[in-house]
């Protein structure tokens, strides 16, 4: 007697990036905590069981949303660090970059989504700090590589600290997030950058 084959779920009928992509707009607006199902429902356009269907809970669905992210945010500031053969203007692309993507957001979405809204987020949702910070030791790693390389080119000290220039990189990256995120104005944040490199390169 042959057996009755098993039903196949209904498939998909919605692009999972897309809605990836409009739950991170999402999460970036209202925060975790201040996002229900129902917000996500209505905005994705999806229905609950098709939601708890895909992602199992609001808790995976904005795992989900941070590791889509992560890959589809090409980082703009290490895009432009990478692109300049000077390292001094390398430097400068980065700060200059990071101005402004964390000023030309859409309304409710200024700073940047692992700095805003995600880092606020690691109480309630415990694995969302692994991915943080994921993430910050991969800047870290990409910031120093870059300072490594110029020291074997001869264009930094052999004894340039390359992890900790990295890092302050970084972290002066998260100010101008802050000070974007409290409605201070990109020419006020661009007017002492030049100081700023030479504190990163000294």
């Amino acid at each position: 007697m042959e057996s009755t084959p098993k039903k196949l779920g209904r498939p998909r009928n919605f692009d999972v990036d897309d809605v990836l992509s409009t739950a991170v707009k999402l999460f970036w607006k209202q925060g975790y905590d201040g996002t229900s199902i129902r917000d996500l429902s209505k905005e994705l356009g999806l229905s609950s069981p098709s939601l708890y269907a895909a992602f199992g809970d609001k808790e995976g669905l904005f795992l989900k949303a941070i590791e889509h992210y992560l890959d589809d945010d090409s980082c703009a500031p290490i895009v432009a660090f990478n692109s300049k053969k000077n390292i001094e203007k390398a430097v400068y692309a980065f700060m200059e970059a990071a101005i402004e993507y964390a000023t030309q957001q859409e309304e409710g979405q200024q700073g940047c989504f692992m700095a805003n809204c995600v880092s606020a987020s690691t109480a309630a949702v415990p694995a969302a700090q692994a991915l943080l910070k994921e993430a910050i030791s991969s800047a870290d790693l990409m910031l120093a590589k870059r300072f490594d390389d110029e020291k074997k080119a001869g264009n930094l000290p052999a004894d340039f600290p390359s992890k900790e220039r990295a890092r302050l990189m970084f972290d002066l990256r998260q100010g101008h997030v802050l000070r974007a995120r409290a409605g201070m104005s990109r020419r006020s944040m661009k007017a002492d950058l030049v100081y700023r490199v030479s504190i990163i390169l000294a």
